[in-house]
């Protein structure tokens, strides 16, 4: 299956562990190359709107500052989305009941994988802007 449909699949579990109050986090990783940005970590945002999440992208030299912004859950969706193969080649749900990986290999096809959770508790993060 295509890596975009799979992701598709993937991000349903993104929205069902935020409205049921499980995520803790999203990372993504493994990058095509050592580039400047290393990740980008999402957070659930402690607004009124439980569907709001900080996005940090975190650059590799320390004289590259971090880029943070809040976004909808639908605007997070469509500003990650490119991100896919451009560089990264993983994204890692953290939720208080299961991780959850997406990764896509050299052939572009996607696949999704369950672990035991990393996080026991949801911790918010403040808003940074």
């Amino acid at each position: 299956m295509p890596y975009q449909d799979v992701f598709l699949l993937f991000w349903e579990q993104v929205k069902d562990s935020i409205q049921e109050d499980r995520f803790a986090k999203l990372t993504m990783a493994k990058t095509i190359g050592k580039l400047e940005l290393k990740n980008i970590f999402v957070r659930p945002l402690d607004s009124e709107n439980n569907s709001m999440v900080l996005v940090k992208l975190h650059y590799r030299p320390r004289e590259i500052e971090d880029e943070v912004h809040e976004f909808s859950l639908e605007e997070a969706f469509a500003f990650l989305k490119p991100y896919l193969l451009n560089p990264f080649l993983s994204v890692i749900l953290f939720t208080t009941t299961k991780d959850v990986t997406f990764k896509v290999n050299k052939k572009g096809v996607g696949s999704i994988s369950e672990n035991v959770p990393t996080f026991r508790d949801v911790i918010k993060a403040k808003s940074d802007i």
